[in-house]
């Protein structure tokens, strides 16, 4: 045990730019200690995952560290496998990494990953496109240069400010939470309403350089060879790696109005436009007069309404 705590905890020691050689120091480590986010495969779970929660219990019950776990989240990320199956000779279905990113760019085959789905799930090649996510970066990569080397004018686009501000708050959001899959589907949504923008000859307008920056900070964490030459066809010298996190106003990226889904039997009937901030009662109200709705509960009894403000009224009968 002694062993153990000289080698790991003193490596630990040297991470700090304020080391100095001494005797083991519980506070330090409890300061570097439990580490925030641990990501492995599963393989890692009955291995050194196990490992580092026994030692770690153990040195918690010494009076040498001041936690029970050394890891405060857990991450199991899925696989890349072909056609179903884990990729191996003997299945003859490997596919060459280099080929595939000789064929479409490492930001590419990057995306396509990440964009197949939720991190802890398998990625199976066979289902996958990286054409399409080069495809959506090469838009990426060309509205910038068109916004880069549009002259500046003095309109503006205040639908694509609302759209950059929602965009921001969602993908920050998203990025936190792991859900980095949404958060590409959120990118390629501002693509498509920079693209527009631009079409319509708005090319100049101070929303759109906005929007492009914005969102070749974002790409930056999904793509990054391709966001630094956005960047640098934006008109910059620096590196968008460099670049604080774009912030959001969150008047802007609130919502004007909202859909409410209404179902009866857990089964949608109905949809209507309501303001974000409307009340329970006046929800339940409308929703129960909707034609659809009307129609679908007839002459049976309703036993309850489920109001969840503003998106959703199920209505059981």
């Amino acid at each position: 045990m002694d062993t153990f705590v000289d080698s790991s905890w003193y490596f630990l020691r040297f991470l700090s730019p304020d080391y100095e050689k001494g005797p083991f120091d519980r506070d330090e480590v409890d300061r570097w200690m439990p580490v925030a986010q641990y990501t492995g495969g599963v393989t890692h779970a009955i291995l050194h995952l196990l490992y580092a929660r026994f030692f770690t219990k153990a040195l918690y019950d010494m009076d040498l560290v001041g936690f029970v776990e050394p890891f405060s989240a857990l991450l199991n990320q899925g696989m890349v496998v072909m056609n179903g199956s884990a990729m191996s000779k003997s299945r003859g279905n490997l596919v060459s990494l280099q080929s595939e990113l000789a064929a479409h760019g490492v930001d590419a085959v990057r995306v396509t990953m990440i964009f197949a789905g939720p991190p802890e799930d398998d990625v199976d090649w066979a289902d996958v496109s990286p054409a399409g996510s080069g495809k959506w970066l090469a838009r990426v990569w060309r509205i910038a240069g068109e916004v880069g080397a549009a002259p500046a004018s003095a309109g503006d686009d205040v639908e694509l400010r609302r759209a950059t501000h929602r965009t921001i708050g969602a993908v920050t959001q998203l990025v936190e939470s792991g859900r980095f899959n949404v958060a590409i589907a959120r990118l390629m949504e501002l693509t498509n309403a920079l693209r527009h923008a631009v079409d319509a000859g708005n090319a100049g307008a101070p929303a759109a350089r906005e929007a492009a920056e914005a969102l070749a900070v974002m790409v930056s964490l999904f793509a990054p060879y391709t966001a630094e030459e956005a960047w640098d066809r934006l008109g910059h010298s620096d590196f968008v790696q460099r670049q604080p996190w774009p912030a959001f106003d969150p008047a802007l990226a609130a919502e004007d109005t909202v859909t409410c889904v209404v179902q009866v039997n857990g089964k949608v009937r109905d949809r209507f436009v309501v303001s974000p901030d409307v009340g329970e009662d006046a929800l339940r109200e409308q929703a129960l007069a909707l034609p659809g709705v009307v129609r679908a509960i007839g002459s049976a009894p309703i036993r309850t309404v489920v109001v969840r403000p503003p998106k959703l009224v199920n209505v059981v009968v």
